[in-house]
């Protein structure tokens, strides 16, 4: 009966006896695994990255912006003021529809004393924090109220307001200026848009025209976002008196269905990634078989003298099986380190979350067992078959 764990002994001494010989042989296994590990795992973390920013502003939120209705030669680009407060009105009255906020938004200059800054200003109505799920570190959102009185008044990000009134431990109440005219200070925000006012005030102070630039609908479940998205779709083409969906003179984006783009995306250049650098593993392969093959002309006369006191052919089978086996996931778990340790500090780099991809990992591990029984087969098999007498004859 073959002693495994003899064998694996006797295998760990006879790698041990040309240790450079063994690297330069292990070099393929470990750049291929490293490189499999790492691009796999990149990939993975790029995706959670762009997912996460997706998801910040809602996975059951549905943005409708004006698209261009035509798109023939001379045509200009197409409109881009196609929504109006009535589409948005109407929306709410789909079904699975839990709110709607109707959006303006345009550039303005913010002026604090000295300090200007150029930002995106967006006019929202009451229901927008809801839609958006938004954190306030200062203050609150607008009363309903407001937006009905044209009030002046104005929501800012962290950011901003660091940037336009400084380290200030409480904002709310202060004025600043908007294209020359006064604001009060109501709240500050976590991230978000930098610049929020009442869209009364958007609209009729600020930018001076009765179109949107989009609307914002919050879905009351994610399992409903398709069938919600295709209602409101046929809503506003019938509303637009629209017949060819082709033709639609807005646009839809579904933060699911993005999502799953990315995803689709990434997956494809990754695997394409992967399967590049898994052509290191192949040449790898190829170089163990080769040394293992000089490994069995080196020890003819030794298999010959195995074979001369007893040894059968599957005893030198698995032995020489063995330490192409050895080789394989030595390699492998070098490369899963390497890999691991590249996959973090490219991570750190890149600001992307560091993941290590057990599906990685695996395929390692099943890789390097692979490449060791593939292309050790050969050279185990060739030493098993040696005729004692001829080896032990060999010069």
């Amino acid at each position: 009966m073959i002693d495994i764990k003899e064998l694996i002994i006797l295998s760990l001494d006879q790698l041990k006896g040309s240790l450079v010989r063994t690297a330069l042989t292990m070099l393929g296994i470990v750049i291929g695994i490293a490189s499999v590990i790492t691009i796999i795992s990149l990939g993975e973390g790029s995706t959670k990255s762009i997912v996460d920013q997706i998801s910040t502003f809602g996975t059951n939120v549905i943005t409708i912006s004006p698209g261009q209705a035509r798109r023939g030669p001379g045509d200009g680009g197409g409109t881009f003021d196609t929504l109006t407060k009535a589409d948005s009105r109407a929306i709410l009255t789909l079904s699975n529809i839990e709110a709607v906020s109707a959006i303006v938004s345009g550039q303005s200059t913010l002026v604090n004393g000295s300090q200007s800054v150029s930002s995106s200003v967006t006019g929202v109505e009451g229901t927008y924090a809801l839609i958006q799920s938004l954190k306030f570190s200062q203050g609150d959102f607008f009363a309903d109220s407001q937006i009905d009185n044209l009030a002046r008044i104005v929501i800012l990000n962290n950011d901003l307001v660091t940037e336009l009134l400084g380290e200030s431990a409480s904002v709310v109440g202060e004025k600043i200026r908007l294209n020359g005219k006064t604001f009060k200070i109501v709240g500050v925000i976590e991230g978000g848009s930098s610049v929020l006012v009442p869209f009364s005030t958007a609209q009729k102070i600020l930018f001076g025209h009765d179109y949107l630039n989009s609307i914002s609908v919050r879905v009351i479940d994610n399992s409903l976002m398709e069938q919600t998205s295709t209602d409101i779709e046929n809503l506003l083409l019938s509303r637009h008196q629209i017949s060819n969906a082709d033709n639609a003179d807005f646009n839809l984006r579904n933060p699911l269905e993005m999502i799953n783009t990315v995803s689709s995306m990434t997956g494809t250049l990754t695997t394409v990634l992967s399967g590049i650098a898994a052509i290191s593993l192949l040449v790898g392969g190829i170089g163990i078989m080769n040394i293992m093959l000089v490994t069995v002309t080196e020890r003819t006369r030794d298999i010959g003298l195995l074979k001369a006191i007893g040894a059968k052919a599957k005893d030198i089978l698995a032995q020489f099986l063995i330490e192409s086996l050895v080789l394989t996931l030595a390699g492998g778990l070098i490369g899963v380190i390497l890999g691991a340790t590249l996959t973090y500090f490219a991570s750190s780099a890149m600001s992307i979350p560091f993941i290590i991809s057990f599906k990685s990992v695996f395929l390692a591990v099943a890789v390097s067992a692979s490449v060791g029984i593939l292309f050790g087969w050969y050279p185990a098999k060739k030493a098993s078959i040696l005729n004692p007498i001829d080896a032990l004859r060999y010069e």
